[in-house]
């Protein structure tokens, strides 16, 4: 057995098994072609079977129909924070904003630099602990779009609901829970997400938005910073991140292998209501973060008694197998990733070790 340990890093985030060994059979040599998946062209016909598989599977476990566009581009999701504005966001218009957290903020910023930005609400005075209710939003009278983050990985809150858009184009930054469980994603406009927390390695971003929308491009930016381009060539304008992508297809295969977005919604939520349940039981000794109704399936997030007690917490674990558990560096305490890749003895093994730790170090 290859010794691995319970990775609850949030990203670059664990990878299942079974995928990393499949990769790890193409390294040498790929479907009998003499060189490394690593090596083939991305012009060749074994690319551009890894790459629209990649695709189809995408939208077919989504549900989405052929009105629906995948790409797969570079930059993370810190260069959709540009994106989305200087393909959306016409002069003289307003795009609207729900800021929950700091990557939430970090769109929002990145978007005031090419036109003009409305903040529909906010939970910074609340420190990030909740989600706006539908109430709370107040949309400007037009808005070019309205943008959300769907999961906070530093705080550890996540929407709970997909808020109306006042007739807007709804895009949605899903890094950190796309394809954690069934979304209507028919829902949104436009979705974009980095793949290496819930559906394969750094590298490669993903996008997903309505044919339609590319009608409503700018004209005249630099041709890789505009959709239609990508859309135009699906995703080969340039080199693509090719194992990367490869990645993704295979644990896209694996996810369907699990039973689909149902069945991965309902193991991560068995995974978070353990870890949950350790906090909540352990009398105040494990402080969540996130408000209850707002808890993230994906990031739970707490603090001890004192920033001593988590230094000595996250060193225990480590050598208990359990890594990764130490919070942002912006806010400090334990955060605990619970990604699809994840599997559900990792989680049983922290709230054990949370339980154990109460008893003996509380």
């Amino acid at each position: 057995m290859v010794y691995r340990v319970y990775n609850f890093n949030p990203g670059p985030a664990t990878l299942s098994l079974p995928v990393l060994e499949e990769a790890q059979k193409h390294l040498l040599n790929y479907q009998e072609k003499g060189m490394s998946v690593l090596e083939i062209s991305h012009r060749s016909g074994e690319f551009e079977e890894i790459i629209h598989s990649a695709e189809a599977l995408l939208l077919e476990m989504c549900g989405l129909p052929e009105s629906y566009q995948v790409l797969f581009l570079q930059g993370g999701a810190s260069l959709q924070f540009a994106m989305v504005p200087l393909n959306l966001l016409p002069a003289g218009s307003t795009a609207d904003y729900i800021l929950t957290g700091s990557f939430a903020q970090k769109a929002c910023q990145e978007a005031e630099r090419i036109g003009r930005i409305h903040i529909a609400a906010t939970t910074k005075n609340r420190q990030y602990r909740c989600i706006p209710t539908a109430d709370e939003i107040k949309f400007s009278s037009d808005p070019a779009y309205v943008h959300i983050t769907t999961n906070n990985t530093i705080y550890g809150t996540q929407w709970k609901y997909i808020p109306e858009a006042a007739g807007s184009p709804l895009i949605a930054d899903m890094s950190s829970d796309i394809f954690s469980g069934k979304t209507d994603l028919s829902k949104f406009s436009l979705v974009y997400a980095g793949a290496q927390k819930n559906l394969g390695p750094a590298g490669v971003t993903i996008v997903i938005l309505r044919k339609s929308l590319l009608e409503k491009v700018t004209h005249n930016l630099p041709a890789i910073l505009s959709y239609k381009t990508h859309a135009k060539t699906r995703s080969l304008y340039n080199t693509p991140p090719t194992f990367a992508i490869y990645l993704v297809k295979l644990t896209l295969q694996w996810v369907k292998k699990q039973g689909g977005l149902e069945a991965m919604g309902a193991l991560n939520e068995k995974k978070a209501a353990l870890v949950y349940r350790a906090i909540d039981e352990s009398n105040g000794f494990y402080r969540g973060h996130a408000e209850k109704e707002a808890r993230s399936n994906m990031n739970v997030t707490f603090r001890l008694p004192d920033e001593e007690q988590e230094k000595i917490f996250v060193e225990k674990a480590a050598k208990e197998g359990l890594v990764g558990l130490k919070g942002h560096r912006s806010v400090g305490g334990i955060r605990a990733s619970l990604y699809n890749a994840m599997p559900l003895e990792g989680a049983e093994t922290l709230a054990q070790y949370m339980a154990h730790f109460h008893q003996t170090e509380g």
